[in-house]
């Protein structure tokens, strides 16, 4: 028996280190996808903008992407070993799943567009019409995961610490529930058909993100 729980507790610390490992390079990218690169992007001209977007871009994607892979896989065996079930667990895990499906349904496929363009136009042909598009739809996704990625570090990090959010979640008030995962359905519907709004600006997506887990916070503390 004491074997087994060591063993369990291995198995657990190992996901949990990968999970960390995995995060720190998901999350650090989008940092810089949202922070330094797109602040880039808006001064530079067209030919930097489109060697950037050729030769950098896609090897950053690859990076961002699988990054989030494997912080989704290990963070999905973590909660599966330790069978986590505390409130700020699961709000964090919605969110970062939520994430991980932005990374791979949305920002890759219409990053693959706006490549494919710039690489089109490099060789003398006409950009991709459809370009915009996928770009503002990419930058959408981008920025909802920019926003989400503050409260989701909070509760990630505070549910073992803060005894309102280590609470198991099927004890939690409906009310609560509601309101918790219904401001997290709507953002991130908005993040699919929506606007950036005060999102658009680093600083405002920042502040937006502390915003969102204050609200957050208080409803799970309070309801």
């Amino acid at each position: 028996m004491e074997l087994a729980l060591l063993q369990g507790n291995a198995l657990a610390f190992l996901f949990r280190w990968i999970h960390l490992l995995a995060g720190v390079a998901w999350i650090g990218l989008l940092w810089y996808f949202n922070f330094v690169q797109g602040e880039y992007f808006k001064e530079a001209d067209a030919s930097s903008k489109s060697d950037a977007i050729r030769k950098l871009v896609p090897r950053a994607l690859w990076w961002f992407r699988w990054a989030a892979m494997f912080t989704f896989l290990s963070g999905i065996a973590l909660v599966g070993v330790k069978q986590l079930t505390g409130y700020g667990i699961i709000v964090g895990a919605i969110m970062g799943i939520v994430m991980f499906l932005n990374v791979w349904l949305v920002i890759w496929p219409k990053q693959q567009i706006v490549i494919a363009s710039a690489e089109k136009v490099a060789a003398g042909g006409e950009a991709d019409p459809a370009a915009a598009g996928a770009l503002a739809q990419a930058g959408l996704a981008s920025r909802t995961n920019t926003l989400f990625s503050i409260p989701m570090l909070f509760f990630m990090a505070s549910s073992v610490h803060l005894a309102q959010l280590a609470t198991p979640v099927m004890n939690a008030s409906i009310i609560s529930l509601i309101v918790v995962f219904g401001i997290i359905l709507a953002l991130a519907l908005n993040g699919l058909k929506g606007k950036t709004g005060p999102m658009t600006s680093v600083k405002g997506v920042i502040h937006m993100g502390f915003l969102l887990t204050l609200v957050l916070y208080l409803a799970i503390d309070l309801l």
